[in-house]
């Protein structure tokens, strides 16, 4: 078992040391937690980057414009965002789980309290 009273650093040496995955130390539940978080966060960042394709298209005025197609605009860009990050194609919520796991990690390991993430609440 890891000792609590180590810095984050020096927990995250032993746990490679000891060839486990920073994963490990963290229950299921606060991995479920991290996976939604950085999907979320993928799906965000996916729709932010295509949100200024939209932008110069014309609408058709008998039809469109206004409030209603600029709110639908935006709900259909985030849906598209949301659709491209479930497909696991792009990678940055990979990314951003590992990252978050290892800070996960190293805070349940004894430093939730100076870091101020904690994952687990």
């Amino acid at each position: 078992m890891i000792e609590s009273s180590l810095s984050p650093e020096m927990t995250m040496m032993m746990v490679k040391a000891q060839n486990k995955d920073p994963a490990s130390i963290l229950d299921s539940s606060t991995i479920e937690r991290i996976e939604e978080s950085a999907k979320e966060f993928e799906a965000i960042f996916i729709s932010e980057m295509l949100s200024p394709m939209f932008e110069g298209l014309e609408t058709d005025s008998m039809f469109g414009g206004g409030k209603g197609e600029e709110i639908f605009r935006n709900l259909m860009i985030q849906e598209i965002g949301n659709s491209i990050a479930n497909t696991g194609q792009v990678g940055i919520a990979d990314q951003v789980k590992n990252e978050l796991i290892k800070i996960q990690a190293a805070a349940n390991a004894g430093s939730s309290e100076k870091t101020g993430m904690n994952f687990a609440k």
